[in-house]
């Protein structure tokens, strides 16, 4: 099966750290974020993998070559000239999905014991062209959905801002992404014309004609190493995981 790692970020908010390494290369554990990554995606069944790479680019190849890569078949999604965000990376990466299955695309700074085999079976039995990994955790942007976890909404609480797709007559569940979603193919070709894009924003969009749904994430054990707390966080959870 096949997967995206998307592993590009400038880790800014975790500088000085990320000034002379890539977000992704930092420890974790016995890891690091992206050695994390990988295997939590091989030992649930993805062996196929993309990774988008941009900040200090050449120090990630270069960690694959000398790892070979981790006993997986993995390809680059080259972004050195251009950040392309979540969704244009998603997009540019798309001829790498060609077999028509769905496929996970996973943050490299999540750290977590999520079933990963669960979360791509739910999808498949779900009818969603797409299925987001959400959890109920404090954050300042939440995805609602309805009582069928299907998208309805997004909130930017700090910045007062929203967006409704869907008028609900029950009140909406909030719940905050975990950097974890299934893809079905088909909806690559629904992207847009635009290049550097959010895929959330897209996901808001294809709600209003597709299935896009949640999956309600109740793992004992998550971290989004985003942040030096978070990344101590992730530091201390990876320590307890074999892969």
């Amino acid at each position: 099966m096949k997967a995206m790692i998307l592993a590009a970020g400038l880790g800014t908010r975790l500088r000085p750290l990320t000034d002379a390494t890539p977000k992704a290369l930092l420890q974790a554990g016995p890891y690091t974020l992206l050695e994390f990554a990988i295997k939590k995606l091989k030992n649930a069944g993805f062996n196929d993998l993309i990774i988008n790479v941009h900040h200090l680019a050449d120090m990630i190849t270069d960690y694959l070559l000398k790892n070979n890569n981790f006993g997986c078949n993995i390809a680059i999604s080259d972004e050195s000239e251009k950040l392309l965000d979540t969704g244009g990376a998603i997009k540019k990466a798309g001829h790498f999905f060609d077999d028509g299955k769905p496929f996970i695309v996973y943050n490299a700074d999540i750290v977590s014991n999520i079933d990963l085999s669960g979360v791509y079976n739910f999808h498949l039995n779900s009818g969603n062209h797409a299925t987001l990994v959400v959890r109920r955790r404090e954050s300042t942007r939440y995805l609602l959905f309805d009582e069928n976890m299907q998208l309805v909404e997004w909130v930017n609480k700090a910045k007062g801002l929203s967006r409704v797709v869907h008028i609900t007559k029950k009140p909406p569940m909030a719940f905050a992404f975990s950097g974890i979603h299934v893809i079905d193919p088909s909806l690559l070709s629904h992207l847009g014309n635009k290049e550097v894009f959010s895929i959330i924003d897209s996901y808001l969009d294809l709600a209003k004609e597709f299935r896009i749904g949640g999956f309600h994430d109740e793992s004992t054990l998550f971290a989004d190493a985003g942040k030096p707390e978070s990344l101590k966080e992730a530091d201390e959870i990876a320590a307890t995981i074999t892969l």
